[in-house]
């Protein structure tokens, strides 16, 4: 694992020393941000169920100002911290050993939006739908955000839910699917 581009561009990563964690691949990483960027003047993002961290780290390098990491095992924090530490990432992370619809609800406390929201649990185990839900709930998408859904290339997320439209969908072989969401404009719904 590595990043990609930006300032850390060829930089490798720690992977979580366990097999509870699937790392998104480079080939999936580096067409995904051609997709969302590929590269961003700031903003903020959220990496929930970040594993190693590689996805908001990929949107550091490529230019986001801060991001929140969330994974509940305690193997994928201390790999995010030490990726952070490595990268001199620190100052512009937070990390948080966390369930993902707890974290939510805190940063929706703190008032926090997010230009950018990495979804990518462990396949067959977590509702995408009550996900985007409480998302949608929550208010954490800052105008014009974008939701990434990265999931088993057999499901077929939902084209409109909660108040989002899926404005993109790209199927990786058999086993990965990343599909892009944002606000539903008032005519598309």
């Amino acid at each position: 694992m590595r990043v990609i581009a930006g300032e850390h561009k060829g930089r490798a990563l720690k992977a979580v020393p366990n097999q509870l964690t699937r790392p998104t691949t480079d080939k999936v990483k580096e067409s995904l941000f051609q997709v969302l960027g590929p590269f961003f003047e700031g903003g903020a993002c959220l990496d929930l169920f970040a594993g190693s961290g590689g996805l908001g780290i990929e949107a550091l390098s490529r230019g986001m100002d801060t991001c929140i990491f969330v994974d509940k095992q305690g193997k994928a924090v201390e790999t995010i911290h030490q990726n952070l530490t490595t990268l001199k990432l620190t100052d512009a992370a937070e990390v948080y050993r966390n369930d993902a619809l707890r974290a939510l609800k805190a940063v929706a406390k703190r008032e926090k939006r997010f230009d950018l929201i990495f979804l990518d649990p462990p396949y067959q185990k977590v509702s995408y739908e009550s996900l985007l839900e409480q998302i949608s709930e929550t208010g954490i998408l800052g105008t014009g955000g974008q939701i990434v859904c990265e999931h088993d290339g057999r499901k077929e997320l939902p084209a409109f839910i909660a108040g989002f439209q899926a404005v993109k969908r790209e199927t990786y072989g058999n086993t990965t699917a990343i599909t892009i969401y944002q606000a539903a404009q008032e005519g598309d719904r």
